[in-house]
């Protein structure tokens, strides 16, 4: 009986839910797993490839999901219009949002240029940087194609098309992993160029994600509407504050969490290529579950956003706990999933045994942050699809830069821990992150406050 009357109280915040958030989920899993294949493959070639892969896939989450938070500024912005049906102004908007997402990509190539050039100063071991180098120029290139592909995404999301960018997503994919086979062992008559193949693959999987997107937009009936308020509308002030207001925010939170693990990658580089490439191995596992988990809760951004529109603040919070449990069962089926192939998983990216050594402990922490991650990526959605944006990134900046990385630099290098030591720290960070993330959105959804 309680079952029944648990399932009716949430199923249709459930079914509307994986409705919205299936698409974005798959999407994020092509990422994942090109993720894997690029790893899987450099692994394969060498390992020192595979750390130096490891280096600069680390340094580069950062911009990239800060600037995959920033774009998302925009869904919000587009629900709300095409809830009203202003398909002229979203066309508008759209336009000085791939402005604003160009000018952002632009900034954060300058941005990591400017890091480039300082890259021997960063500690990394001396053999890693003739590979370090040309893998970091070609992920340099591809910022601002990654800038721009996110608007036209984000714009879909928001007129509920998720299934467009879906399809780009997945075919890119299954180029850059062609490209990624073809180029880094030397097939069809190109010479073997181990990391350096895999990012010529990925700067033109990204490059053809943008244009091909593009193609449609200017092409596809559906999206003619669209299109003559891009083509009729005006760049303007309010647009372009809109858009960096909520972008700055959402950007900010994404990237502190990334810059995390980002950073303690680089800690972790101080102790060596083995060290670092089974950081790799392992932080290449987590966005697996990560990417899947944010999906739906960009779909729980969308559903609150609309029901705090409303005023109906016991939706926004149904849905947001229906989005809890959908988020926390994926959790513990990947989980399982990390403890049955424990010893086994990371075999997939290198033979070396003294990798393979530490991916089997660290998988055991892997699992212990699980909750934590449900946590945060729930509650930090729910929040942006109220537009609490700030204290979002204030409690981000709090749990991950003032708890975790201090507890992850004391464990791992005050007292000796090393990489387990380091790899403590994020679960308390998480954790810590998530709990602040939800006792904020009780407080700001109390019935007492809004009556």
């Amino acid at each position: 009986m309680m079952g029944m009357k648990f399932w009716s109280r949430y199923k249709e915040h459930y079914k509307a839910l994986i409705q919205l958030g299936g698409p974005i989920v798959v999407g994020q899993l092509g990422i994942v797993i090109v993720g894997l294949a690029d790893n899987i493959m450099v692994g394969r070639f060498d390992t020192l490839d595979l750390a130096a892969a490891s280096f600069v896939n680390s340094v580069f989450n950062i911009p990239i999901l800060f600037g995959l938070g920033f774009s998302y500024g925009l869904t919000p912005l587009v629900g709300q219009l095409f809830g009203r049906k202003d398909k002229f102004k979203i066309g508008q908007l759209l336009r000085n949002s791939l402005l604003v997402n160009g000018c952002m990509g632009l900034l954060l190539t300058l941005l990591m240029g400017t890091l480039y050039l300082n890259v021997d100063r960063l500690g990394q071991p001396e053999e890693l940087l003739p590979l370090i180098r040309p893998y970091f120029l070609l992920h340099l290139f591809s910022l601002l194609f990654v800038m721009l592909f996110n608007s036209l995404k984000q714009f879909s999301d928001g007129i509920t098309d998720t299934v467009t960018p879906m399809y780009i997503m997945v075919s890119a994919n299954i180029l850059n992993i062609i490209g990624n086979y073809v180029l880094i062992y030397g097939k069809l008559g190109f010479p073997a160029m181990g990391v350096v193949g895999a990012g010529v693959s990925t700067l033109l999987s990204r490059i053809v994600m943008f244009l091909a997107f593009a193609i449609l937009f200017c092409c596809r009936n559906y999206y003619r509407r669209y299109l003559v308020g891009y083509k009729r509308g005006s760049y303007n002030r309010q647009d372009i504050v809109s858009l960096n207001k909520m972008g700055w925010m959402i950007g900010i939170q994404m990237g502190l969490e990334t810059a995390l693990f980002s950073l303690t990658g680089v800690m972790i580089g101080w102790l060596g290529s083995i060290a670092l490439a089974a950081h790799q191995v392992v932080v290449a596992i987590s966005t697996l579950g990560f990417m899947i988990y944010y999906g739906v809760g960009a779909a729980i951004s969308v559903r609150v956003s609309n029901y705090y529109g409303q005023g109906d603040l016991a939706n926004v919070r149904k849905t947001t706990v229906a989005g809890f449990h959908l988020i926390l069962c994926l959790a513990l089926f990947t989980s399982s999933m990390f403890l049955i192939f424990r010893n086994s998983i990371g075999q997939v990216f290198t033979n070396s045994e003294n990798v393979l050594q530490i991916v089997s402990v660290l998988i055991y922490i892997l699992v212990a942050f699980q909750f934590g991650d449900s946590l945060q990526i729930t509650f930090a959605n729910a929040l942006r699809g109220m537009g609490d944006v700030v204290s979002m990134a204030v409690i981000s900046f709090i749990g991950y830069f003032l708890i975790a990385l201090p507890t992850c630099y004391l464990n791992g290098f005050t007292f000796s821990g090393g990489i387990t030591g380091v790899w403590i720290g994020y679960p308390i960070g998480l954790t810590a992150t998530g709990a602040m993330l939800c006792y904020r959105f009780y407080r700001i959804t109390s019935m007492k406050k809004y009556a």
